[in-house]
């Protein structure tokens, strides 16, 4: 997998600013890339010896952790020094190239106001921490939290040193100016904000992030900077929360699983499974117009099963069609649209994150969220077939043949090793081999053989790129969530949640109604939240409340993880749409304009969903 600079082009580096930078590539990069190796090795000796030798090391998922908030800080780093946060710079690149420069500076002045002033309440946390030990290991504590002071001390120097590349003194002063006017101006409305109650909601984390999106504020950083505004302004509460919900964010095993699976996804593109699956879809229906499009589709289904991150499934499908899809014509903005709906289609297929994360902590049976996931799948992908068949009526299909009867047996018997991959990583979380987290590891291990063997591909020079970028990705992507759960429980502490479940309980029209004002809501809260930290927050409020309305707990998980799936991937400010963006190399302002039909068949889909509770309980 590659990763993508969304940002504008910087001038040539300084020999003084190269250095720095160099360095900080060395102190990072290396480091990241040996802990994406020990993870999956400390996860195969856990799986190992619980399924083989019926002997559970304690200590496995715990020393895992602790390396895994290390490796999310020290992605987020990689990320910030590549250039690869996700951010939108639709407006920004509409300026004149002089307005451009100064808003890239004042950008980056705001990403280090906010790693500047959370650095001393991480240290604050990481002290707290210094008289606490791990319950199973027994070690202090300090050796976890150390990797907030260390991520966020190597983002702030990372940032100084992007000022120092790309900035003027001028463009500089000029920045900081305004920042610190706008800082003295909320600093003079503080005793004003404590009048404005749930307005404060409003400015905060719809004006300030808004605004930082727009003007091209890392998502992340528009996340932070406005909960510690929210904090600071109007509450006493101490600011060293942030960090606190932001390292229990980022350090949930659970999400343990997306670098792995961002990791498993590049691997079978590496070993070519991702192309054996392909190469047989391609076979069968490559020469109708829009068949490429159609295999996106159904390979995106496919490595659902093999990858519980949607950037995974993404990274593993994207870069084997797209190349060929634009030599027929089509639009690079049409297939980010396609991509970044097929991710959000597929957030019901097992083994979804999301699904995992509602069943536990909903009490939901996770085998019964297994099986009712599969068909909402399916009408959201025969949804977009609708669009794709529109969009494609004329492609051009000069020099496509059809591949004969022998062709595609050839193809399907090629592809078999590769296609009992979804079947073996399903089977390992049913039957209880491994969890949600251990199972990328079952993936690796299988990939790592059928690859050389079977197809003769691993290509050892690639392995050290692909572990760094799945670093850079998975610190990206971790940073957001980290942040997101620190957003969420200022959210929580200012009474919203509580709020909204009782609007949600008073709403007319009985079960039908509940339902549809709780899809509203979750594509609201999917699109700001994200899906973990939005479930983690309201699942435990609102499932209760289907249950006692009769709503079926399945069901109504279907929806609420379709509708935040349909909230992750739009813009502007849905991540999984820039996600989809970085995965295949195209700049979000090219492609926000081409999502919408596809957005447009999933709300569709989404109303089939609600109003047939059978395509979500049919099978169980």
């Amino acid at each position: 997998m590659q990763t993508i600079e969304l940002s504008t082009p910087l001038p040539a580096e300084r020999p003084g600013v190269a250095m720095l930078s160099n360095l900080i590539a060395k102190l990072t990069e290396i480091p990241a890339a040996i802990l994406v190796v020990t993870e999956i090795l400390i996860l195969i000796i856990g799986t190992s010896a619980r399924y083989f030798f019926h002997h559970p090391l304690t200590w496995t998922d715990e020393l895992a952790s602790i390396l895994f908030l290390w490796l999310a800080m020290l992605g987020s780093v990689i990320a910030l020094r590549r250039g690869s946060h996700m951010r939108l710079t639709t407006f920004v690149n509409k300026m004149s190239p002089d307005k451009r420069a100064w808003m890239e500076v004042f950008t980056m002045v705001l990403a280090t106001t906010f790693l500047l002033f959370v650095l001393w309440p991480a240290y604050e946390h990481f002290d707290e921490g210094l008289i606490v030990s791990t319950p199973t290991m027994e070690i202090n504590e300090g050796w976890r939290l150390g990797a907030v002071v260390v991520g966020v001390v190597m983002m702030l120097v990372t940032a100084i040193d992007k000022l120092f590349e790309r900035a003027t003194l001028r463009q500089f002063a000029s920045a900081l100016a305004l920042v610190a006017l706008i800082g003295a101006v909320m600093w003079w409305c503080k005793p004003y904000f404590g009048a404005l109650g749930h307005i404060n909601l409003l400015i905060f984390f719809v004006g300030i992030v808004l605004s930082c999106v727009v003007m091209g504020v890392p998502i992340a950083f528009a996340f932070g900077l406005a909960t510690l505004c929210f904090l600071s302004f109007t509450t006493s509460i101490p600011l060293s929360i942030v960090p606190n919900r932001m390292t229990e964010g980022m350090s949930s095993l659970i999400l343990l699983a997306v670098p792995l699976f961002v990791f498993l996804g590049s691997l079978i593109e590496m070993a070519g499974l991702s192309r054996a699956m392909i190469n047989f879809l391609l076979a069968l229906i490559g020469h109708v117009r829009g068949g490429l499009q159609y295999v996106l589709l159904g390979a995106i289904y496919l490595v659902s099963g093999i990858s519980g991150a949607k950037v995974a499934d993404m990274a593993a499908v994207a870069p084997a069609l797209f190349p060929e899809m634009k030599k027929r014509g089509n639009d690079e903005g049409d297939l980010i649209g396609l991509l970044s709906a097929s991710g959000a289609m597929s957030e019901t297929i097992p083994p979804s994150l999301v699904l995992i994360a509602i069943g536990s902590v909903t009490g939901v049976s996770i085998a019964s969220l297994f099986t009712g996931g599969l068909l909402p799948a399916v009408v959201g992908m025969l949804c977009m077939c609708v669009v794709v068949y529109f969009q494609t009526r004329n492609e051009n299909m000069d020099g496509v043949t059809r591949a004969s009867g022998a062709q595609i047996g050839k193809a399907f018997l090629i592809a078999v090793p590769a296609l009992a991959l979804p079947f073996v990583i399903r089977t390992a979380v049913v039957e209880g081999v491994a969890t949600a987290t251990e199972v990328s590891t079952i993936g690796v291990v299988y990939t790592l053989i059928v690859g050389p063997l079977v197809y003769g591909r691993f290509d050892l020079k690639r392995l050290y790129p692909v572990l760094l970028d799945t670093a850079c990705l998975s610190g990206a992507i971790l940073l957001i969530i980290g942040c997101a759960t620190a957003m969420s429980w200022a959210l929580t502490q200012s009474g919203f949640s509580q709020q909204l479940v009782q609007i949600m309980t008073a709403v007319p029209g009985g079960k039908l109604g509940f339902i549809a004002i709780s899809a509203i809501a979750f594509v609201i809260l999917g699109s700001v939240l994200e899906g973990i930290p939005a479930i983690v927050l309201f699942g435990p409020l609102l499932f209760p409340v289907a249950r006692i309305i009769g709503v079926n707990e399945v069901h109504y998980a279907m929806v609420a993880i379709f509708s935040m799936g349909l909230g992750l991937f739009s813009p502007p400010f849905g991540v999984g749409f820039y996600a989809a963006c970085a995965v295949g190399k195209v700049s979000p302002d090219r492609a926000i304009g081409h999502v919408w039909p596809h957005l447009g068949a999933l709300f569709v889909a989404l109303l089939l969903l609600i109003l047939f509770p059978w395509l979500s309980i049919g099978f169980l």
